[in-house]
């Protein structure tokens, strides 16, 4: 899934207001909070746990309105847990993102 720049760009910017700092906290923040919860998904061992990451990052996806990290959550939520092929787009995402 190849990252695209969008909305998600967009949003922060708006929230940093112009201050090219507070941008680049915000985007490294967004990338530190969705790497932690790709993280948890990777090391959960229930259901639970599996389902309570996958959840986070789909609200991680609608408050900074990310439509591919939306639709990768979604899976997440969709498959069973432990599913390695959703962990490795949610990593190749996450490394994509903070390449650009």
């Amino acid at each position: 899934m190849a990252y695209e720049a969008g909305a998600l760009e967009e949003t922060i910017a708006a929230a940093a207001g112009g201050d090219s700092n507070l941008f680049a906290e915000l985007r490294a923040s967004y990338i530190e909070s969705v790497g932690k919860q790709v993280d948890l998904l990777e090391r959960s061992r229930c259901d639970g746990n599996w389902h309570l990451a996958a959840m986070r990052l789909k609200g991680l996806a609608a408050s900074f309105h990310s439509a591919p990290l939306l639709v990768l959550a979604e899976q997440a939520l969709d498959t069973a847990p432990g599913d390695p092929a959703v962990v490795r787009q949610l990593k190749a995402y996450v490394a994509e993102f903070s390449a650009v």
